[in-house]
């Protein structure tokens, strides 16, 4: 027990709220460097196609769990 909770607690938070703000975060680096870049319009598209394409996968396979497991139960 740390500050009142436990460790599933914790692990379970930092999970949903740290990934989130570090998918977030990845968000505004791919920004940054269509910005610097000056990619344009096609390219900062290109851009969130092949860098942001990941992390929809990763946001994807976790509401499909979600949906899943709401199902299954």
């Amino acid at each position: 027990m740390m500050f009142g909770f436990t460790e599933e607690q914790i692990a379970n938070f930092g999970l949903t709220f740290g990934l989130t703000a570090f998918m977030l975060y990845m968000v505004f680096i791919i920004l940054q460097l269509a910005r610097e870049s000056k990619a344009g319009r096609f390219g900062t598209f290109v851009l969130f196609l092949g860098l942001g394409v990941g992390l929809v996968g990763f946001a994807a396979k976790g509401l499909i769990k979600f949906f899943l497991a709401g199902i299954v139960e």
